[in-house]
């Protein structure tokens, strides 16, 4: 299987220098995600696009294959395409005509050409040759240029053509690593998974920081959804998931700070830490899913007086976007259900909170916080890669994977639907529920306690991270099924 891939529009108006760094990077990454898939793919392409064949033949592979290739940021669209070489236009017609018969029958079509190179022809002398005979010697209902039923798409690139099959749409943006890398600050919620998503599909390689204030469940529970972006938008790139202890400065707070100043006072902390935390990792800038006017402390005044305790760049991707628009982008990218899903952590709640917080009272409260609890919880924080999250957590909670199954054992098949959808778990005479990630946290505790119960997912990632969290939560009747797995 051949495919073409499309350059996100911003990359082809770059200067000639950076337009090719951005594609070498670009085919870099392709291989990179798509080598588990298939690891002989050959990327080639230096200019105006990026051409991969695969020989694979399995549907479901090519499938995964299709999928992974849309998740990676810098392509604009995805075409499955069969490549011939250009012969001659009647040529093009023979091969052109069986493809699209049976879709042409009593819809109105139009025929699409993009030509590269020196020809004796037209774009529009193959359009209007390759239309005019599909609409004489079909049962196409006519040609209509603006909306038509079916597209017939052809592309020339100088000694040779592409007649498309498909078109899948890309996530856009430049490809990862082609910008500096930023210190997400990340609580699993709508704001924080999206904001993330959003400077990862800039290209900029997202690491995460995470401030723990509900102890080892809170923890795992967004390094889950940490996992999840890391693994479908973000793999060609190793990431660093950063988990700082706040407990200590939650309490330092609830004691010492005025009730309406703590929502902005714990604010200033957490980005201190963040700021520090970046300066260590030799980040310059963090980022946050703030947006003006959401809550309380997010007013004008209030977002000024946080910024002011530090130089560190504070990206905001977020700032100007309604609610609806960023559960709307979670929705998309796979992230929704689980931030609904989530458990919340309130760490302060003001009965009433300032919305034009002042500088001076702001830094006359903090002038009775001990700020050596706050350099205790930086020091404490603990550093892992994301793709090491499972095995640093044994290191403290032990799960058990299996790769035979009890005549009694049931599997819970956690992956997203996207996922399942593509390959879905065939295991004839077993009971399988199809039951995704994150809806485990709030179903699992329905299931018969009686039963044992396996999850499973392709890599075991997800699977052990959830185990983990279910027997936090005193579920002992949980293990993980790795079929294939070394004894």
């Amino acid at each position: 299987m051949k495919f073409v891939i499309k350059l996100f529009p911003e990359i082809t108006i770059k200067s000639a220098p950076v337009r090719k760094q951005l594609v070498k990077q670009l085919r870099r990454n392709i291989r990179l995600v798509c080598r588990p898939v298939d690891p002989e793919l050959d990327v080639t392409g230096k200019w105006d696009m990026v051409e991969v064949e695969s020989g694979l033949t399995d549907q479901g592979d090519l499938a995964t294959l299709v999928d992974r290739l849309c998740c990676i940021p810098g392509i604009h669209q995805v075409l499955e395409v069969v490549e011939y070489p250009l012969e001659s236009l009647e040529d093009m017609l023979e091969k052109v005509r069986p493809v699209y018969v049976e879709q042409l029958a009593g819809k109105m079509f139009c025929v699409r050409v993009k030509r590269t190179g020196s020809h004796d022809f037209k774009s529009n002398d193959v359009e209007r040759y390759i239309g005019g005979e599909l609409n004489q010697t079909t049962e196409a209902a006519g040609v209509k240029l603006k909306n038509p039923d079916v597209r017939v798409d052809i592309e020339i690139k100088h000694n040779r053509w592409f007649l498309v099959a498909k078109r899948h749409p890309g996530l856009g943006g430049y490809p990862m690593g082609s910008q500096d890398p930023v210190l997400s600050l990340i609580s699993g919620g709508f704001d924080s998974t999206v904001s993330s998503f959003m400077t990862m599909k800039r290209g900029i390689n997202t690491h995460f920081c995470f401030f723990n204030l509900g102890g080892h469940a809170h923890e795992l529970a967004v390094k889950e959804v940490a996992y999840y972006l890391w693994s479908r938008y973000g793999a060609s790139h190793r990431v660093r998931f950063v988990t700082i202890p706040f407990e200590g400065v939650v309490e330092e707070i609830l004691n010492k700070i005025d009730n309406s100043q703590m929502g902005v006072i714990l604010k200033r902390m957490m980005l201190r830490a963040a700021s520090k935390t970046a300066e260590l990792m030799k980040i310059q800038a963090v980022v946050t899913g703030e947006a003006v006017g959401q809550v309380s402390s997010q007013t004008l005044p209030n977002l000024a007086v946080i910024d002011s305790v530090t130089d560190t760049m504070v990206l905001r991707p977020l700032i100007a976007m309604d609610k609806q628009d960023i559960i709307s982008i979670a929705a998309r990218i796979g992230t929704e259900d689980f931030a609904k899903n989530i458990p919340e952590y309130c760490a302060v709640i003001s009965k009433k909170p300032t919305t034009r917080a002042r500088p001076q009272k702001i830094e006359k409260e903090e002038s009775f916080f001990d700020f050596s609890v706050l350099d205790k919880a930086v020091e404490d924080r603990r550093s892992v890669s994301v793709h090491e999250i499972v095995a640093d957590d044994l290191r403290r909670e032990e799960v058990e994977v299996v790769d035979t199954l009890q005549q009694d054992d049931i599997i819970i098949d956690i992956r997203h639907p996207t996922e399942e959808e593509l390959k879905p778990l065939q295991m004839p005479g077993r009971e399988i529920i199809v039951m995704p990630f994150y809806q485990l946290r709030t179903k699992f505790p329905e299931l018969d306690r009686s039963r044992n119960f396996l999850l499973y997912c392709d890599k075991g990632v997800m699977s052990q991270l959830h185990a983990m969290h279910l027997r936090d939560e005193g579920h002992e009747n949980v293990r993980v099924f790795q079929p294939g797995k070394d004894d």
